[in-house]
């Protein structure tokens, strides 16, 4: 039996709508925190005094309507200025405030009670990434995004979790207190991540608190919140909650890496080292400004490829990589990379591309300028 077109055109809009309805949700996600939880609660506690007024509001007016309506010979009231009523309708809104007053209070003192943290964690955004410092360990990194160029550029299918993957989460242990001290070191950035209800801006030369306690393992995902440049869509946050061991192997595992890190700086690197080192860098920090092949996006992002910065003298290059340039688009990274990872970058972009130069600069010199300065 054939069907006709308007049949299965509409059989085929209602798999669509099912589907649809399927995956859509119109309320709050309560989250997986105790903060996540206290403002979800606080919601629908509000949601149902509303829903209560509304039904009682709305069933007043259509009882009116239909018991008093003109068609069954109602005779309206004369009266004017009642003061039994002018007293209801000032007193009943008065008390509805004063009991969604209470529990509103009492989640607000909750949410900015940073006290008694078990962890201390400085969260830095820059521009595009978030660097995160835990205090009194001895253990910071940055956290980049790690979607593929390819997937951006519509050259791949994007994964899963498209401008959602970070190189290094942000790692905390389960059912432990954290606070986040949240600063930003260029423009203003927004540090969110909804499972966690929490979303704090990021701004150049303040701190705000936000603090969390996460009740089971697994990774947590959100964004800068902030138009904070070009590339605001490409700074996710992702957050790793392990069980305490695991968060204690990871925590020693950074250290030893840190530590590790240090001693670099002191090895004795060949040319092929550093620009191998340097191609890693360079494709997790720069590349989103000049370009897999150093072809820059001119003017605002100048090209390494064959420039007079990329081929000229040494040090005058190391010193723009390290300090920045006042006035431009081009960040210092003297306190974003360590001594090792600035020294490779830069031997790098002058041996890539054609440049050529064969020459390199080392993690020492680097560390001569920071001590120079720091006296």
């Amino acid at each position: 039996m054939t069907r006709h077109p308007h049949v299965w055109m509409g059989l085929l809009l209602w798999s669509v709508f099912n589907q649809a309805q399927a995956a859509w949700t119109v309320n709050m996600a309560p989250g997986a925190t105790e903060v996540s939880h206290a403002v979800f609660d606080l919601h629908m506690t509000i949601f149902w005094i509303c829903v209560v007024i509304g039904i009682i509001v709305f069933g007043a007016m259509f009882w009116s309507m239909i018991v008093h309506r003109r068609s069954t010979g109602q005779v309206a009231a004369k009266f004017h200025e009642s003061t039994t009523v002018e007293i209801l309708w000032t007193v009943v809104p008065l008390l509805i405030l004063v009991a969604m007053a209470i529990p509103a209070t009492k989640t607000l003192i909750n949410i900015y009670d940073s006290s008694e943290s078990d962890i201390d964690i400085q969260v830095t955004g820059y521009q595009w990434k978030w660097h995160y410092k835990y205090l009194g360990q001895d253990v910071e990194f940055f956290s980049n995004l790690a979607t593929p160029a390819e997937q951006i550029q519509n050259k791949a299918t994007k994964g899963e979790h498209y401008l959602l993957e970070v190189d290094q989460p942000l790692v905390l242990p389960v059912g432990a207190k954290v606070r986040f001290l949240v600063t930003a070191a260029d423009v203003i950035h927004s540090w969110w991540v909804p499972a966690f209800a929490v979303k704090r801006d990021a701004i150049p030369g303040f701190v705000n608190e936000a603090w969390t306690r996460v009740e089971k393992p697994g990774i947590y995902r959100g964004q800068c919140a902030e138009l904070c440049g070009k590339d605001h869509g490409f700074m996710p946050i992702v957050v790793e909650v392990k069980s305490k061991a695991d968060y204690e192997t990871w925590l020693g595992e950074r250290k030893e890496e840190a530590a590790k890190l240090k001693e670099l700086t002191s090895k004795e690197w060949t040319l092929q080292e550093l620009v191998a080192r340097g191609d890693k860098v360079y494709h997790t920090t720069c590349v989103a400004c000049h370009q897999a092949e150093g072809q820059g996006l001119p003017p605002m992002f100048p090209a390494l490829k064959g420039s007079k910065i990329a081929t000229g003298p040494a040090a005058d290059h190391l010193s723009i990589v390290y300090h920045g340039k006042p006035g431009t688009a081009m960040a210092a990274f003297g306190k974003q990379l360590s001594e090792v990872d600035i020294a490779a970058v830069v031997t790098y972009e002058r041996n890539a591309w054609g440049n050529n130069k064969g020459d390199m600069v080392t993690p020492k010199d680097v560390l001569a300028i920071k001590q120079a300065e720091s006296k």
